[in-house]
């Protein structure tokens, strides 16, 4: 038995018992006639005390010649501390080591294991298994496990069951890049690995099973983010005999329980909101609305504005902010600066200033007089002391922009509070969107995506205007997952394959499994996955997910610890009928 109990469980009630531990040595502190040594495993720390007066000198030049991270095991009596440490959970005693054990030596770690390490982010990528053993990343793993826990009870409480389909598919020429592997056995083809299991679980409709989930690996061969990584997690669930609302009221549930199971937190409400009022209020399908400053369209006092920016723009648009009409030139100019910076594109920014003594002074002077600014402060609800930041541009432009900086300026402000959560629903999205370099339209989400009811002649006469039976659920500006009612019949499903552009043989020769099984009595059916890594991380008041990902890779999609991805030899090339060119 390597140890009786953990680190991080002894306290004053196991005084003079004697244990057994095991662990890594954190740090230790060389007084010449006592060595104290912090002893860390998972579960905490223990400190150890080796002395002159109690311990063997053969033992006390052991404890001197420890190193960090050697992996030790210990036995020894439970004793009192003197200088207790109310801090830590052992801090009222310490073991008098009777006995040590190196179980292995350890080179000098490249960075400190302290929760504020002095390792950068690519080189604790690098010693990842290092980097783990540092608080803030085992805790965010081991809360990470606590959510799919509380995930699996809630959904199989509800009567769903986990059914694990297959890794390795057909490639699909909707969505994202796929991965893809060479078979061996079968020259010159090739399987995809699932950038989401969204046919099975229709076929798993189709067999029956009315209440499906599984935590599933998802692969997507596009560009990265902080949020977004080559392979993911998602809770991928599907149901049968439902309606919109019943997976509206389903995944609140879970969401409800989450919250309350994980975080403590109790939220009664989930708005709804079309997404035709996000892009106008919010400029983006996934709006946080833990704060105001919601977008305000301005329009001329009369005639037009008389101002060249704002009369050639499709859309005028500003957002009211509370309380900072105090901004500095400084503090204004540096926004204007993070505007144009090409991630954003914005060619500048206006700003209106409403004075607690109730003028109005702006960058815009000489252009608009004291009525004309009078009459944006009325259009954008401001108040004495606000600021308001105007842009112009194209629409979708525009929105996306002042989107931005809206969150920006959140950021800046401290609205975005970690402890407080405010999901929404965001409902009815454009069923298709135009892809200028095609020239066609493409799935907004996907082509097995059914049109909202009564809507499916207009595709038609109209297909840009078709709304989708589709929903996302949105925590604090993130969209953490995402669904939609889905066709279920065989003619409505070769329609839609006809206006996404493929020809009845492309079809059948992509889709058919799927369009054979709707003939044999596919139910109605709908659902929703979720991103559990960007869920987990949001939960953990972070939007980062690297964290919360045991072995992440960096923004270039490598995993620079075990240097992948890497070439393969010749004869590996050969047996998969293969020939690399660079």
């Amino acid at each position: 038995m390597y140890r009786s109990h953990n680190c991080g469980e002894l306290n004053a009630s196991h005084i003079n018992t004697k244990v057994t531990l095991a662990g890594w040595v954190q740090k230790s502190r060389d007084k010449g006639f006592i060595v104290w040594v912090d002893l860390r495993d998972r579960y905490g720390i223990t400190q150890l005390v080796f002395d002159e007066e109690r311990s063997s000198k053969t033992l006390l030049q052991q404890a001197q010649n420890l190193g960090r991270e050697f992996v030790i095991q210990v036995k020894g009596t439970v004793i009192e501390r003197a200088s207790k440490n109310p801090n830590m959970p052992t801090g009222a005693i310490e073991l008098l080591v009777s006995e040590l054990t190196i179980l292995n030596e350890a080179l000098l770690p490249p960075f400190t294991i302290e929760d504020k390490t002095d390792g950068g982010e690519e080189l604790r990528m690098k010693y990842r298994y290092l980097d783990i053993r540092r608080n803030p990343v085992k805790n965010s793993l081991i809360f990470r496990h606590k959510v799919a826990q509380a995930v699996r009870n809630y959904l199989s409480k509800e009567g769903f069951i986990e059914v694990e389909t297959p890794y390795l598919i057909k490639s699909t020429p909707e969505g994202a890049r796929d991965f893809v592997v060479p078979s061996r056995m079968n020259a010159g083809q090739f399987y995809a690995l699932p950038q989401s299991p969204q046919t099975f679980k229709q076929l798993l409709m189709v067999g029956g099973m009315d209440k499906y989930f599984q935590i599933v690996k998802c692969f997507r061969d596009e560009d990265l983010r902080a949020d977004r990584q080559p392979e993911f997690t998602q809770i991928d669930c599907e149901m049968a005999f439902i309606e919109q609302e019943d997976i509206l009221n389903a995944f609140e549930g879970l969401t409800r329980h989450l919250l309350k199971e994980v975080n403590g937190v109790e939220v009664e409400k989930f708005p709804r909101m079309l997404y035709d009022d996000a892009m106008r209020l919010y400029g983006n399908d996934k709006p946080d609305i833990r704060f105001g400053m919601e977008f305000c369209p301005l329009t001329p006092k009369e005639g037009n504005f008389g101002f060249p920016v704002f009369d050639d723009a499709q859309l005028v648009v500003g957002i009211t902010v509370e309380g900072c009409a105090h901004y500095t030139r400084k503090q204004i100019d540096a926004l204007i600066d993070w505007v144009k910076r090409p991630q954003i594109g914005a060619n500048g920014l206006v700003w209106i200033k409403y004075n607690e003594d109730g003028s109005l002074t702006s960058s815009v002077n000489k252009f608009f007089d004291e009525a004309a600014l009078k009459h944006f402060s009325e259009e954008m609800k401001a108040k004495a002391g606000d600021l308001m930041l105007i842009m112009a541009e194209s629409t979708n432009k525009v929105r996306s922009q002042l989107s931005a900086l809206r969150m920006e300026l959140a950021e800046q402000l401290g609205l975005r509070k970690p402890n407080e959560f405010a999901p929404l629903w965001v409902l009815d999205f454009p069923l298709l969107e135009w892809d200028e370099d095609t020239k066609r339209y493409h799935a907004m989400h996907h082509p097995f995506t059914s049109p909202k009811p009564g809507q499916l002649e207009l595709l038609k006469t109209n297909p840009g205007a078709v709304k989708a039976n589709a929903y996302d659920l949105v925590l604090n500006g993130n969209e953490i997952g995402g669904g939609s009612i889905r066709i279920h019949d065989k003619e409505t499903q070769a329609l839609m394959f006809d206006y996404l552009g493929f020809t009845p043989e492309q079809a059948k020769a992509q889709f058919g499994f799927l369009m054979d099984a709707f003939q044999y009595g596919a139910p109605p059916h709908g659902g929703l996955a979720f991103g559990l890594d960007r869920l987990v991380a949001i939960l953990g008041g972070q939007e980062t997910i690297r964290d919360f990902i045991a072995f992440p890779k960096n923004n270039s999609g490598r995993d620079v610890m075990i240097d992948a991805p890497a070439a393969i030899d010749n004869l590996q090339l050969q047996e998969l009928h293969l020939k690399v060119e660079l």
